[in-house]
């Protein structure tokens, strides 16, 4: 090899190592603020239904524009897009930190989701123009998801410790040297974008339907415990503005989703493949650790360690297992043999007892999410398996909006769920432990029931033949 192209090698992955450090970033804030959320409610006085707010927020700003920052990345450059999405996320993350009112820090979580979603939606794409070659490709998307379950795992232990030792505001603090270090370094090394094509052709009216579209059906999944019959509602409202989209996308000259993507079988099963496993595996996440700390009586830093196993190995199976395994036996098998894994994690918990033993009734399912690790890297690699270069933004953006309402309706669902049956066994004098923990068990239960769904599509829909030597993409996003 020559040294010139041994400089471009070491090039391309001193970019990915900044796409990484940026995204590190966006994923540890995800993950951190779920364990400081009773220390946010205390201080800042939030009741019960407005704390949500603070998750609320950043989910709807989030998941309603990852869409349309993934096609302006396409006209403008993904490398502005990334950089511009830092630095608001940077800032946010500083409003944040110093909020001394609800309003100041829902409104700072709010502009948080517009920059996390501005930098999210190209990065994926970003990295597949960076690594054409599908092995190298392979390679980096699995350092890159290492990197996402290690930013969640570091979120989950290290907003427990900084929350108890030093208060919530520092969760939001530790952005900042991260941020900034990823924006100057994007500046120097990542590949400079060419001259912006005109925003004239830009579907104007597609974008306004389809950020409408999504943030009123986030609005309305998120809001379906306190909202009820009106969620509902808000939902047909968001259906409608999703349809009114499709129907622009047939006639715009340039439209914002070329439909040609999901005419294909691979690309639009994949996304609703995805929408199945992240709701299902979100809402364990989340119930997970109510259960932890409301049924078992851990404390924040002892949840994070407790749900750490997962994490690692997710991150672990990522890099180091996933890109041979898509190669050698293909995505779908991949995807399958990942599904099931998942099937039997979370349904080791519908026999879940309300005086669980860690090593004997949890850490099974969290050695068993690893199935995780492989499902996603192969699952994201058939969801971009036919985007051009001129659609990677927008096919990015279109996965990880299906991930965020997979998360946000699997979250919403389940917990509501949950939170009906304990209040019905409450309500016939059964014990707090015991009505909680039988709540969190039928929600496992349909999450099992998820997932099982999931895998027969994957059977049925996902046939693609797997090629001689398979991509391995991988999420923007980690499991825990």
């Amino acid at each position: 090899m020559t040294p010139h192209a041994q400089q471009a090698v070491h090039s391309r992955w001193f970019a990915l190592a900044v796409l990484c450090a940026g995204m590190l970033m966006i994923i540890l804030d995800g993950s951190i603020v779920t364990v400081a959320l009773p220390a946010i409610q205390a201080d800042l006085a939030f009741s019960p239904e407005d704390l949500t707010w603070t998750v609320n927020a950043y989910l709807i700003a989030f998941g309603g524009l990852l869409l349309l920052a993934g096609r302006l990345g396409d006209l403008l450059g993904r490398r502005r897009m990334f950089v511009a999405g830092l630095l608001i996320f940077t800032v946010a993350s500083l409003l944040c930190g110093v909020a001394d009112s609800q309003e100041l820090l829902i409104g700072a979580r709010f502009l948080q989701g517009i920059g996390g979603a501005m930098a999210s939606a190209v990065s994926l794409g970003m990295i597949v123009t960076l690594f054409p070659e599908p092995g190298e490709r392979g390679r980096a998307i699995g350092a890159f998801s290492f990197v996402g379950a290690a930013g969640a795992s570091i979120g989950q232990v290290l907003g427990g410790v900084l929350t108890e030792a030093v208060g919530w505001n520092w969760i939001f603090f530790v952005n900042l040297p991260i941020g900034i270090a990823a924006v100057l370094l994007s500046v120097r090394v990542l590949a400079a974008d060419g001259p912006a094509r005109s925003l004239r052709g830009l579907d104007l009216p597609g974008a306004a339907l389809v950020t409408a579209g999504l943030m009123t059906g986030v609005y309305a999944i998120v809001s379906i415990d306190r909202l009820g019959w009106g969620a509902l509602l808000l939902g047909g409202l968001a259906v409608l503005l999703l349809i009114g989209f499709v129907l622009r996308q047939r006639r715009a000259a340039e439209p914002l989703l070329p439909l040609r993507l999901l005419r294909s079988r691979t690309v639009a099963g994949a996304n609703l493949v995805q929408v199945l496993m992240v709701s299902a595996l979100f809402g364990f996440q989340v119930l997970i650790a109510l259960y932890l700390q409301n049924v078992l009586g851990y404390g924040a830093a002892a949840t994070g360690f407790a749900m750490l196993p997962a994490a690692l190995v997710i991150g672990t199976v990522s890099l180091l297992l996933s890109a041979r395994l898509n190669a050698r036996f293909g995505e779908r098998a991949v995807l399958l043999g990942g599904l099931a894994l998942l099937v039997a994690a979370i349904g080791l918990l519908t026999r879940l007892p309300v005086d669980a033993s860690y090593p004997v009734h949890l850490l099974p399912t969290m050695l068993l999410a690893g199935g995780f690790g492989l499902a996603i890297s192969a699952l994201t690699s058939l969801a971009m398996a036919d985007a051009s270069p001129e659609d990677a933004g927008v096919s990015s953006g279109l996965f990880n909006t299906t991930q965020q309402v997979g998360g946000a309706l699997g979250v919403a669902v389940l917990a509501t769920l949950a939170g009906s049956r304990a209040d019905s066994l409450l309500a016939d004098g059964a014990s707090a432990p015991a009505a909680l923990t039988d709540g969190f068990r039928l929600a496992f239960g349909i999450g099992t029931g998820l997932l099982v769904l999931a895998f027969v599509l994957v059977a049925v829909l996902l046939r693609r033949p797997a090629p001689a030597a398979a991509d391995a993409p991988a999420p923007v996003h980690a499991l825990v």
